[in-house]
């Protein structure tokens, strides 16, 4: 197995996992999530488990029962999300800056950067873009092969 790249994944790759509304992106969301558990490979941060904890329980359809909600997140902490800290809310600004980023979006490719991350997969920026020295991939667009090539 070749070495895999570190995988940043933003919460919308984790809601889509869990709502089988959009068949098809529940289903390459899964895909994803399944290859970087096999490969131990993958990467978040508070803010995105917190985001997805709201999310999941608020706006899913049906929501997702708070016991359910909290079990995910406590097994996503195998990951070692990452505590945004100063250093981190400093790079946030200045790539909302360089890249006209929401702040959010900043803040989540900050947490990328300070883990080493090769990869940040999100539907919500352009897919191949370099935000510093990580490229932005659409796990909807391509599929986990990816990290192979």
């Amino acid at each position: 197995m070749p070495s895999a790249s570190i995988v940043f994944v933003d919460t919308n790759v984790l809601l889509y996992s869990e709502d089988s509304a959009d068949a098809a992106k529940h289903r390459r969301a899964r895909e994803w999530l399944q290859v970087l558990w096999l490969r131990r490979c993958g990467r978040l941060s508070m803010q995105v488990l917190n985001e997805f904890y709201v999310n999941a329980t608020r706006k899913l359809k049906p929501a997702m029962p708070p016991g359910d909600a909290r079990a995910e997140v406590r097994r996503y902490q195998r990951w070692q999300p990452w505590m945004n800290d100063h250093a981190t809310v400093e790079t946030a600004w200045a790539l909302e800056s360089r890249y006209q980023l929401s702040y959010w979006d900043a803040l989540m490719a900050a947490a990328a950067l300070q883990q080493g991350c090769d990869l940040l997969l999100t539907e919500d920026l352009q897919h191949g873009q370099q935000l510093d020295g990580v490229r932005v991939v659409n796990p909807f667009l391509v599929g986990p092969e990816t990290l192979d090539a």
